[in-house]
């Protein structure tokens, strides 16, 4: 009887998950033995580095194209590009993270299983230093979403799935500021993320019922056959897509978005935004065109009334809404359906101008939560839209950011947003799918409006008593504003670079 083998490892091409799950794993150690005062400063620069680490070996394995692990991981040009973009953001959002000027002890509670409002409570969100543990559970979270983008099969994604997921329900839940707010906002998260899982989990038992494997490959090669009843195929591939659509916020599966996106902390929902969204389309990308590219012309109506429905839902919801958190939620369904259009032109324009689409609109969105961080009163962050009348009198280089951004978010040229919409829509006519890009641009209209709302607010409203001030931002603030306002208008101006980059690498290993 032959002897069972390991399935040999390329350490070398998971080098990067394996550093950002070592960096976590040193972080849990951290908690336990280095001191209360210095354990800020030796987490922050830990997960720092370890970010740095891991992009540095995704620039130097640009070129890698392999699969190991047994088949289980492939490292690929998509992977290499999403894992990059996926790093780069994260160094961006742990920076948010980091900051502690803006609100003594920073955004996070320092204990969270206090009782709400209690004195102590109350307390220590005006006096305790911040939980120091976020930063190896966000550690946690990214090396799931590496290992997201390059599983090669459906287990494999399933765990790296949960990885990033549960650590993201946690960090939900620790804002140090309206805490019944946040804890309610992770515990919607939490059970809605539940039911998506399970969904993603029977899909995976159907479609290996069908095929009788679950990697990519043979779930291809299964596809192609003719001959046998696919509807348990169809089932499958059904119920995968509910579980990544789920993570996309795409329309029926957004409704956890906007009630998240308000409570938790705003460094986290800016993750979220940015590394979260890039993790779940680079998987979707994957599944639909390496698993199941032979049925591309089955499940693309049913994924373009879907993708009609998230643009329009979104742009239509966010002009109706009152707080900027929750108006940037509904942008961001608005795009995740920008999003899908480029995942359903095909080929390898829709793959490039889908991963170009990802980085631009991860760094733009970025830009924009570091603003939200500043605009503060005796309460914390001013949610309100009406708080914001008059802003650009009072802070006109905040209001100047800030509508640079709410530009590029509308479309509008020299900036990313017009280069992205531009990719993704002109794919999706070289693909035949032009009824998607007339509900695109319908859309955009649409979602103009409520951009220009603020805009006008901010610098046509007189300020009154009620408007807040602007906080003088600390350094890692500073830094990740500039990183984002800067990309965004460098891929605005000059996007040809990050565009060659997604063309070279817009190609699946089978």
């Amino acid at each position: 009887m032959d002897e069972l083998k390991a399935p040999s490892i390329d350490y070398a091409a998971v080098a990067p998950i394996l550093i950002l799950f070592g960096a976590a794993c040193l972080g849990v150690l951290a908690e336990a033995f280095v001191p209360r005062r210095a354990r800020h400063a030796v987490q922050l620069g830990l997960a720092l580095l370890a970010t740095v680490a891991g992009l540095v070996v995704v620039i130097t394995q640009a070129s890698t194209r392999v699969t190991t692990a047994g088949g289980a991981v492939a490292i690929d040009g998509p992977a290499v590009f999403l894992q990059g973009a996926i790093l780069a953001l994260a160094l961006v959002s742990l920076l948010l993270m980091g900051e502690r000027k803006l609100e003594a002890g920073g955004a996070f509670v320092p204990q969270a299983a206090i009782t709400v409002g209690s004195d102590a409570d109350v307390r220590q969100a005006a006096h305790a230093p911040g939980l120091t543990e976020v930063y190896p559970i966000s550690l946690f979270a990214i090396a799931g979403m590496l290992l997201f983008v390059a599983a090669n099969d459906l287990l494999t994604m399933f765990i790296a799935l949960e990885v990033f997921s549960l650590p993201l329900y946690l960090l939900c839940a620790l804002a140090r500021r309206r805490r019944l707010l946040s804890q309610e906002a992770a515990l919607k998260y939490f059970l809605l993320g539940s039911y998506a899982s399970a969904f993603f989990l029977f899909g995976v038992a159907l479609i290996y019922g069908f095929v009788g494997g679950v990697d990519f490959g043979s779930i291809h090669a299964a596809a192609a056959e003719s001959g046998r009843d696919p509807l348990l195929l169809y089932a499958g591939l059904a119920m995968l897509s509910i579980g990544l659509l789920f993570k996309t916020a795409a329309v029926p599966f957004h409704v956890w978005t906007p009630d998240v996106y308000q409570g938790a902390p705003t460094p986290i929902t800016a993750f979220m935004a940015a590394c979260t969204k890039v993790a779940a389309f680079g998987a979707l990308l994957r599944v639909l065109y390496v698993g199941f590219n032979g049925l591309s012309w089955d499940f693309t109506p049913i994924l373009g009334v879907i993708a009609v429905l998230t643009m329009i839902l979104g742009a239509v919801l966010a002009v109706t809404q009152t707080d900027i958190k929750r108006l940037l939620a509904y942008s961001s369904i608005a795009n995740a359906g920008y999003l899908l259009v480029g995942v359903l032109a095909s080929g390898e324009s829709g793959l490039a101008s889908t991963m170009f689409y990802l980085v631009a609109y991860g760094f733009t969105v970025l830009g924009a939560f570091a603003v939200v961080t500043l605009v503060r009163d005796a309460d914390g962050e001013a949610g309100h839209l009406s708080r914001w009348a008059g802003l650009g009198r009072r802070s006109p280089l905040i209001a100047g950011l800030f509508t640079f951004i709410l530009l590029a978010f509308a479309g509008i040229p020299l900036t990313s947003g017009f280069i992205s919409k531009f990719a993704v829509f002109g794919a999706a006519i070289d693909g035949g799918q032009t009824w998607l890009v007339i509900a695109g641009v319908i859309s955009s209209i649409v979602l103009a409006f409520p951009y220009l709302r603020v805009v006008v607010m901010m610098w046509l409203s007189d300020p009154s008593e009620a408007t807040p001030t602007v906080s003088v931002p600390g350094v890692f603030t500073t830094a990740a504003l500039t990183i984002g306002v800067a990309m965004t208008l460098l891929l605005g101006v000059a996007p040809s670079l990050l565009l060659d980059l997604t063309s070279g690498a817009a190609e699946f290993v089978q």
